[in-house]
């Protein structure tokens, strides 16, 4: 079977099987409480594969593990309790008690029976926080990363061992595939179903994964610091090990900093990281990055975000921001956090970084509150390297327009920015949903390449345009792509502006007048059934 009819079986399987459980959570909550279950299976499934590995190798006596002729079965079961040959391949130590097969064989007992390794059973949701406190003491790298509050959730027991067996189903091996990237693939499509699920509130942490491909690519995150201030479950990590490994890089070359206010999102962020082998600083607690920063010296080499978009006073501004060092470019108005988010990554870029961040289209005109002396001021300081409008119905939380801005700090194209109109990019699998294919993403790429490296670019009307800094001052400041790529002019059909609106006028006034004529029958009708206005 293909990669491709591998995954797409999978994840058939796997929400055509969550449904079921779904209506009796909220998917805020649902999410977590499945996710923590994939990553138990995840780090259990890995084990077992290195515990299979060892047994093999114990007895053969060509392999540098060979334990001797004389070694009995006993003595080969203790040395497969050897935590070191499992740490020693960044393979997480799992206690026998918080093995997959220990949960799921007991899970469906009766409160009160004693647990096979001692112990009485206190519920299902007890079991599974146990299990997740089994393999956070055991493994420093977890701590305060597992999500352990199954008992307080009081889901139904027989609702709680559905779900494991289903995740139980979930096959981490596949003949062409690692089973971390099966891992990411299940995480991926269940962020991206509940973000769908949730609306509004579940696309706070989860950003269209062409977008994150389309901005790394620009970006080129091969060395160096990594940062991410609204980094959700850490899409952007995990697009820069993938690009990486593509270009034939170390990922230890990269050191990841982050940052998510949600605690539990940020959990699943250090989950993602883990299982990767990512190392990994999301500071010592989950904080919002405005009020407390938990990088405050940090000046990354490359900062990748997807903040949400025009955040309130309510949502962002706090009394001690006035003034802050942050606002090189201006003070934000209280009302918009936009031009917070983007000073505060500017801030934390080095002298020779970048930025590639995804910001509402408002960012790109906005007059309010100043926000166009700080566009202005930054368009000065000549960061803005491009813009890139984006089509609609990308995002499944937002029907706000969107565009990403990369911003360089060290720019080939002194006082020239890159204006990219990719409205009419992609193509629609649904009616609610649009996709950029691997061509569509690398077409911008190669666009925006060939501009940066001086090579093999051009201007085409309604798509690409690099503009100088003069003419951008000459537009007032704004940076809408459209302004600057062109309008090719629709095909004249001989008709004049003046008639065709005498035409659509006349059609109106008919229209309205049927409607009041309509309107009066209704009336007329009610009042002889006793009910007038």
């Amino acid at each position: 079977m293909s990669e491709q009819e591998f995954l797409k079986e999978l994840e058939a399987k796997l929400w055509k099987a969550a449904n079921k459980l779904l209506p009796s959570l909220d998917a805020a909550v649902y999410k977590h409480v499945v996710l923590g279950l994939v990553f138990v299976k995840y780090v259990s499934d890995s084990f077992e594969t290195r515990r299979e590995k060892l047994r093999a190798d114990f007895t053969d006596a060509d392999n540098d593990y060979f334990l001797g002729d004389d070694a009995d079965e006993a003595f080969i079961s203790e040395e497969l309790e050897n935590r070191d040959y499992y740490t020693e391949k960044n393979i997480f130590w799992v206690p026998q008690a918080a093995r997959w097969t220990y949960l799921q064989d007991n899970i469906r007992l009766s409160a009160g029976s004693p647990m096979p390794l001692g112990g009485e059973f206190k519920g299902a949701g007890k079991l599974i926080d146990d299990t997740m406190e089994l393999i956070e003491k055991e493994n420093p790298k977890l701590k305060r990363i597992l999500n352990k509050n199954y008992a307080q959730l009081q889901i139904e027991q027989t609702k709680l061992a559905d779900l494991l067996d289903l995740i139980a189903s979930i096959p981490f091996t596949h003949e062409t595939m690692q089973s971390k990237d099966i891992l990411g693939h299940v995480y991926e499509y269940f962020l991206g179903m509940f973000a769908a699920a949730e609306g509004k509130k579940g696309g706070q942490f989860y950003t269209p994964k062409s977008i994150v491909n389309l901005i790394v690519e620009m970006v080129e995150p091969y060395e160096g610091r990594v940062y991410d201030p609204a980094m959700g479950s850490g899409g952007f990590f995990i697009s820069s090990e993938k690009f990486i490994e593509e270009h034939q890089g170390k990922i230890g070359n990269i050191s990841v900093y982050g940052q998510e206010s949600n605690p539990t999102t940020w959990r699943l962020a250090a989950m993602n990281m883990a299982i990767r082998g990512i190392d990994f600083n999301f500071g010592k607690e989950p904080a919002g990055s405005f009020t407390n920063d938990q990088h405050p010296d940090l000046r990354a080499d490359f900062v990748l975000a997807n903040p949400p978009f025009n955040q309130d006073k309510d949502q962002w501004w706090d009394a001690s921001l006035e003034g802050d060092a942050r606002w090189i470019y201006g003070s934000p108005p209280e009302g918009n956090g936009n031009f917070g988010w983007m000073q505060h990554m500017i801030y934390h870029t080095s002298p020779n970084g970048v930025v590639g961040l995804v910001l509402a289209n408002g960012s790109l005109s906005s007059t309010s509150g100043g926000e166009d002396k700080i566009r202005e001021s930054i368009v000065k300081a000549d960061l803005v390297e491009a813009i890139i409008s984006l089509p609609e119905k990308l995002f499944s939380n937002t029907g706000i327009p969107a565009c990403i801005w990369i911003l360089n700090k060290n720019k080939n194209n002194r006082k020239e920015t890159l204006f990219i109109d990719a409205t009419k990019v992609g193509h629609l699998p649904t009616k609610r949903k649009r996709l950029f294919s691997v061509e569509d993403i690398q077409s911008l790429v190669d666009t925006f390449r060939n501009w940066r490296n001086g090579s093999d670019y051009k201007n085409i009307d309604e798509k690409y345009y690099s503009a100088s800094m003069k003419e951008i001052a000459k537009n007032d400041y704004i940076l809408t792509p459209g302004t600057y790529v062109g309008i090719v002019e629709e095909e004249n059909d001989g008709v004049e502006f003046v008639d065709k609106m005498n035409a659509l006028t006349s059609n109106l006034g008919e229209q309205l007048k049927e409607s009041a004529r309509l309107e009066e029958q209704i009336k007329k009708n009610l009042a002889r059934l006793g009910y007038e206005f």
